[in-house]
């Protein structure tokens, strides 16, 4: 029975002469089951010939196109406190709808007149620059009256000169005159006087010859006087001449002097009026961001900074505003060694959570529920999961998003590249080989062109 003995049961009875032996020793064991296993075997080769699209997949979520279209926390570009809610969460508000008002509470701003006051006070600056500019008018005039009167009596003067040197010539001719006179007359008295001693002439004829010269030399003292006395005229002419352009050289200073100074008042005010119109500016700026306003239409997702009489700094997040109109996108990372594969208007198939959908990642044509995009911006630096990041909008040529898809729902993303048989995939699933590297039709192109 355990086949111990050489002495064997079965080669000396038949077994199949009982019926219990036939049933047991003529029945086919795994008939149909190897037939199955055969047409499995074929369809599995036959499979293994199929061709099979080459894929990247990814997670992400569903975000817009443009960033002005993202939701968005509202901000206050002052520090506050908050004084009245014009909306609730869930509301939608339009563009420059009032959303919060609040109030100052730093103590510079908190005069309710404080923007006129600022206002009378340029009034008043801009007063005073006017004030300057015809103060510097009027030197100005002032300037020029002086100048004339200068050149005037500067020509008085130099004519006075002129005729104090033509006086000079006269008298010096007439002294000439004077001393030829007196030379005749020393002479005339002289020899009138040898006469008279040789008794030719008589004593009354000297004495007049003697009258006569002693009038030649009052008369030749007298003009040698006159000739002093004009040349003591022309170089008090020239002292006169030099005197004048002094005292109008410093009364044109000293005019001038005033006008810089009131040009140098009128800059400095006008310095004032520019900084105080500055602030003007800055005060009725500053009033208007005293009411908070939505910047485009949108829903109000969440009040960030609640209640009435809570302050905040400036910069602090009060709402969360959804934009009410959008271009839907989804974005989507990749692993560094798959971003070589990925290139702009590259097709992708996108499978959002919540939309049932079945998905046959290597046979995108009979894949259900799944969605059409293209690349329309890849990231050129890797993002903080150690992925890159892929923006993907909606492809034109497809089937349309659906419009129940809300902001920042998740997406799964299947980005397709080459057609490959399926052994081929397996094999390089197995050997952990990426997918085949390629280049689209422009980008080939190019790459000729740049060679060339």
């Amino acid at each position: 029975m355990l086949n111990i003995s050489h002495n064997q049961l079965n080669k000396k009875i038949d077994l199949s002469q009982f019926k219990s032996g036939q049933n047991l020793m003529g029945k086919v064991y795994y008939k149909y089951f190897n037939r199955f296993l055969l047409a499995a075997a074929i369809i599995l080769f036959i499979v293994l010939f199929l061709p099979w699209t080459q894929n990247i997949t990814g997670q992400g979520v569903v975000t817009t196109l443009k960033p002005n279209q993202r939701p968005q926390h509202i901000q206050s570009q002052i520090p506050g406190r908050i004084e009245e809610w014009f909306v609730q969460e869930g509301d939608f508000v339009k563009k420059g709808d009032t959303i919060v008002r609040i109030s100052e509470i730093k103590s510079d701003y908190f005069d309710d007149k404080l923007v006129e006051r600022t206002n009378d006070q340029i009034q008043a600056k801009s007063s005073s620059v006017t004030a300057y500019e015809g103060k510097v008018e009027a030197l100005n005039r002032q300037i020029d009256a002086l100048k004339e009167e200068q050149k005037l009596k500067i020509a008085q003067t130099r004519n006075k000169l002129m005729q104090s040197r033509l006086k000079v010539q006269s008298d010096s001719i007439d002294l000439e005159a004077t001393k030829t006179n007196l030379k005749i007359a020393e002479t005339q008295f002289n020899r009138i006087q040898t006469l008279q001693e040789e008794g030719l002439k008589a004593v009354k004829d000297v004495e007049e010859k003697r009258l006569k010269l002693q009038e030649s030399q009052a008369k030749f003292i007298s003009q040698n006087n006159k000739y002093l006395t004009s040349q003591n005229e022309v170089i008090n002419a020239r002292i006169e001449l030099s005197r004048t352009n002094a005292v109008f050289a410093d009364k044109i200073s000293k005019a001038q002097s005033d006008m810089y100074t009131a040009q140098s008042s009128g800059f400095d005010t006008q310095a004032q009026v520019t900084k105080l119109e500055n602030a003007y500016s800055n005060y009725k700026r500053r009033n208007s961001l005293l009411y908070v306003t939505a910047p485009q239409d949108g829903y109000i997702n969440k009040v960030m900074t609640g209640g009435i009489g809570v302050t905040f700094k400036e910069g602090t997040e009060l709402v969360g505003i959804m934009p009410a109109n959008y271009d839907m996108a989804v974005e989507t990372f990749v692993r560094p060694i798959d971003l070589p594969l990925i290139h702009i208007n590259e097709k992708v198939r996108v499978q959002f959570d919540g939309w049932p959908a079945i998905v046959f990642s290597g046979w995108p044509n009979v894949s259900y529920g799944t969605y059409g995009a293209k690349v329309v911006a890849i990231e050129r630096f890797i993002s903080s999961n150690g992925k890159y990041r892929i923006l993907l909008a909606p492809d034109e040529t497809d089937h349309k998003w659906p419009n129940a898809v809300r902001v920042g729902s998740g997406a799964k993303t299947i980005a397709l590249l080459e057609d490959v048989p399926i052994w081929f995939e397996l094999w390089r699933q197995i050997n952990s080989f990426p997918p085949n590297y390629y280049q689209p039709e422009g980008n080939k192109t190019a790459s000729k062109k740049d060679k060339k």
